[in-house]
């Protein structure tokens, strides 16, 4: 795998881990080893980690090895929330999965 999908901001939301493998599945028929999601794709339920949305989405990309790319501006979000901005500061640590405002590549 070599290539990158990018969602488009106006698909369906990523709610449950189902919709994840449907991502990843599209992933799979392109032959993309990254996934790139406006951070609109995303249910509101990922940004409360309670719901565990987040963890099951992020989850999902793992498991099928495929890195996750969220893009735009969450700094609200992490302002609201110590532990989401903990959240994503561990993500950012890693190699799996990236919260970034913009993407090129």
């Amino acid at each position: 795998m070599t290539g990158v999908l990018r969602l488009s901001p106006d698909g369906p939301r990523l709610r449950v881990e189902q919709d994840a493998a449907d991502v990843i599945g599209e992933a799979w028929s392109v032959s993309a080893h990254t996934v790139v999601v406006p951070v609109e794709r995303l249910d509101e339920g990922f940004w409360t980690l309670s719901t565990r949305v987040a963890g099951a989405v992020v989850g999902k990309f793992a498991t099928y090895r495929l890195r996750l790319v969220v893009v735009g501006d969450i700094s609200e979000r992490l302002a609201a929330s110590a532990t989401l901005r903990a959240f994503v500061d561990e993500a950012n640590r890693g190699r799996e999965v990236a919260f970034v405002e913009s993407f090129e590549g």
